[in-house]
């Protein structure tokens, strides 16, 4: 066995084998995996290992789409069978909202060149005779859909890595992992030691007990999970051809076939945890008994829709465990506060995934960052608010409605809340409707008295009036909207300045009370983040960026040494805030401080302490409106107070609270973009407008990165859409991000952001496209149809900053 290696990958279930190989693939010899049992115990031995591509999130189906054609290419490399079938898949769809769901991702397949499309009832029934199509709105079609053998899979992952150098070491439990002071690891075992760069922390159902070895608490759970397979049916014999597979997610089961017969899976309301105080180390390949009365109303929806599974016998029954996060997504990534500590953990649909899931793994610790946006899936977007109570409670949610439609802007309440501001109980008297981010409850839109709830759906749902309101009221007089969940950052010392400017692409303010915008630039030339900096003192500045991206951005921040004196501190627990904006907003204030806040005294972009209703508040003149406003931040303990202040202010101006729907539409009116929607890693600087921003003559991180993205043309570039400009009521659906852009049938690009210009009255999508420039008309794909859009040549909401400077 190695003493030394590049990685050592723990776990041999499927993924920690995909990442192994990738690893070759990608160049590294030196890895080693390391398995506590036999190749594929756990979880993998005993999956149904169904195999789709299509996925609501578009980089997640690029990942699945990239996975199902590796299989058969795998086969041909390492002489390894991986017992590929694809007969297709049908897609049904019984609700009109499980329609749009579907075309919308048959538009997402035509943009991206994958084969998934509709078909008549009449294709499908040819397709799959054996299916009642009685209720079936549309099918999908998926020619490539099917299943691997997830023995035989795995198995050719780990041939083709030995192959290229790796060693495999079964019956090899991982015993202690030890972080040396250099950043790399000592990894312990019964066989002997390993010291490495990468731990890679692919142990499945043991994958928390893999992280506390590191002293990591990972939110996983595990659950029990249920499928049977039929006896021969007489109808599947007589065949010479192999069935699709049928997706009845309305029904919530799975079906296809197995050898002669029908295997049948179901995520049952009445869900059942396993091992909640830790996986059993000496569990293998081993199940639980059968426990079919969980998922009788399951079964009965099945047999419902194929009716030949209610005569057959049942050949066995499969209930073994699988591991869940709270959102059902996969744990990916480095562990910020570690060096070179990996987490590839919770994968539910591991067969469809294993492959793109290997490739990131090995991009991210070989290259320095994914291809592909995985923002999403890091393990960054949890802390320790996800706690076991947390965790329980979303698993439980998320198997129950595996097959539910996540529909747009929808919050799911399992397990809130987790973390609050003092003022949670007095916005929900006054009628907030909530949403979480990164853990914190904050308000989404006010409604009329306490207790309302969003509804859900793709259309216009019982929030789109009342957040209509809030942004007429902004627009006409003055909001308050809370921004508590922002991230702030403190930066202090003699080389503050020289620090800042070495993490971020735009030069720090010189004179104190100036702020300045700055991207922070990825591995690739990418936006990894953009913030706000001010600075207050000689030698102290402030840093506001993306609350949810907070711990993601802590390896960019550590990616550049502090220099001795100088400290970077988190102030996003410390220090709430809201921005009040308006055409009111500065007559509102005004009657709270002494200060003067006129456009000579206090500029756009400028910044001071000052005393607000008797407390000490960091005023920043700026606003995610657009409109004329300032950013308040004050200690957390004083945000009552301050709350409380504001609304009472308001009051004389017909001013009043602001949720964050009525934020998304009035930046959108402006052209404003967000953090994780238009602002990624996969998008260069030039393409999103922030080459102004990168100030090429000093150093910053990843800046030679930068400089050769910029050099080459734009791929292509952020535009402002107008939907349904000819007819404002042709549909009563906005855009939500996500919908391919259609020009003269060719697909030009995607939605980034869609909301309802409430105050312009446009329905505005902000999106990439290529080949196209403004007054081009276009087709939005909003509910998978085709909605003609302009490309506009500017923001329809001040678009010379006349309000704004004011």
């Amino acid at each position: 066995m190695r003493t030394e290696a590049k990685a050592v990958v723990i776990g041999g279930g499927v993924i920690g084998c995909s990442i192994l190989y990738h690893l070759t693939k990608l160049g590294w010899s030196d890895v080693v995996l390391l398995e506590r049992d036999e190749l594929t115990s756990g979880s993998t031995w005993h999956a149904a290992a169904n195999i789709h591509g299509l996925h609501d999130s578009t980089n997640i189906s690029r990942i699945q789409h990239y996975t199902m054609t590796l299989y058969k290419e795998l086969e041909q490399e390492t002489g390894q069978g991986c017992g590929v079938f694809q007969p297709g898949s049908l897609y049904l769809a019984q609700t009109e909202d499980r329609a749009h769901q579907l075309r919308l991702q048959a538009a997402k397949a035509k943009l991206y060149g994958m084969n998934f499309y509709e078909i008549s009832i009449e294709e499908a029934q040819e397709l799959n005779p054996l299916v009642n199509f009685d209720g079936i709105r549309c099918v999908m079609y998926e020619p490539d859909g099917g299943n691997v053998d997830p023995s035989g899979v795995t198995q050719a992952y780990a041939t083709g890595a030995r192959q290229r150098g790796a060693e495999i070491h079964r019956f090899t439990p991982v015993t202690a992992t030890e972080a040396q002071p250099d950043g790399t690891w000592i990894v312990k075992t019964p066989k002997g030691d390993i010291h490495t760069e990468w731990v890679v922390n692919a142990a499945g159902l043991w994958g928390r007990e893999v992280a506390k070895l590191a002293g990591l608490e990972l939110p996983l759970q595990p659950t029990e999970h249920q499928y049977f397979v039929t006896e021969t049916i007489p109808e599947i014999a007589g065949m010479e051809r192999r069935l699709p597979s049928v997706s009845d997610r309305d029904g919530e089961y799975y079906l296809r076939q197995e050898g002669q017969g029908l295997l049948v899976g179901a995520y049952e309301k009445g869900m059942k945890f396993w091992a909640e105080d830790g996986t059993p180390l000496d569990f293998a390949h081993d199940l639980f008994p059968d426990d079919l009365e969980r998922i009788e109303e399951n079964m009965m929806n099945a047999i419902e829709r194929v009716p030949v599974v209610g005569d057959a016998g049942i050949k066995r029954v499969i209930n073994g465990p699988m591991i869940w996060s709270p959102d059902a997504n996969v744990l990916f990534g480095p562990v910020p506060e570690l060096s070179g500590y990996f987490c590839c953990n919770g994968i539910i649909p591991g067969f469809s995934q294993s492959g793109g899931m290997g490739l990131m793994a090995a991009q991210w610790m070989i290259e320095g960052e994914t291809q592909f946006d995985m923002f999403n899936w890091d393990v960054a977007r949890f802390g320790d608010w996800a706690t076991k109570e947390f965790t329980k409670a979303r698993v439980e949610d998320q198997y129950a409605h595996r097959f539910a439609i996540h529909f747009p802007n929808e919050e799911r309440s399992a397990g809130r809340p987790a973390r609050t501001r003092p003022i949670y109980e007095m916005q929900r008297e006054m009628g907030a409707v909530f949403g979480l981010n990164a853990g914190w409850e904050h308000p989404l839109w006010f409604a009329d008295q306490p207790g309302a709830e969003d509804t859900n759906g793709f259309t216009r749902q019982n929030w789109w009036g009342p957040v209509g309101e809030e942004c007429k009221m902004l627009r006409a007089r003055a909001g308050i909207i809370d921004i508590s969940n922002f991230a702030k950052y403190r930066c202090k010392g003699p080389d503050a300045e020289d620090w800042l400017n070495a993490v971020f692409a735009n030069r720090m303010p010189k004179a104190v009370g100036r702020s300045c915008l700055t991207p922070l630039i990825s591995k690739r030339g990418g936006i990894a983040g953009d913030f706000t900096v001010t600075r207050l003192a000689e030698d102290e500045f402030w840093v506001i960026g993306s609350g949810m991206a907070e711990r993601y951005h802590k390896r960019f921040f550590g990616a550049v040494p502090l220099p001795e004196g100088t400290s970077f501190e988190s102030l996003t627990q410390e220090v709430c805030g809201f921005n009040v904006a308006g055409p009111k907003s500065r007559e509102m204030l005004q009657r709270m401080t002494n200060e003067p806040l006129d456009t000579a005294s206090f500029p756009f972009m400028r910044s001071k302490r000052l005393m607000l209703a008797g407390i000490n508040v960091v005023a920043l003149r700026v606003s995610f409106t657009g409109d004329l406003g300032w950013e308040l931040h004050c200690a957390t303990e004083d945000q009552e107070k301050l709350y409380i202040a504001l609304i009472e202010a308001g009051r004389e101006f017909g001013a009043g609270p602001v949720g964050s729907r009525a934020l998304m539409s009035l930046r959108v009116e402006k052209g404003y973009g967000s953090w994780s929607r238009e602002y990624s890693p996969e998008y260069f600087p030039h393409e999103v407008g922030f080459q102004p921003l990168c100030k090429m003559d000093k150093d910053f991180l990843n800046k030679s990165a930068a400089k050769t993205a910029m050099g080459a043309p734009a791929r292509e570039e952020l535009v402002l859409l107008h939907l349904n400009a000819e007819d404002v009521e042709a549909s009563d659906a906005d855009a939500t991000g996500g919908e391919p852009i259609f020009k003269d049938g060719r697909g030009i690009g995607r939605v980034t952001s869609g909301t309802y210009g409430y105050t312009v009255g446009m329905s505005l999508a902000l999106g990439y496209v290529k080949d196209a420039k403004p007054g081009d008309t276009v087709e939005v794909m909003v509910l998978g149809r085709a909605h003609r859009a302009v490309i506009l040549a500017e923001p329809p909401f001040d678009p010379k900053g006349e309000r704004l400077r004011a």
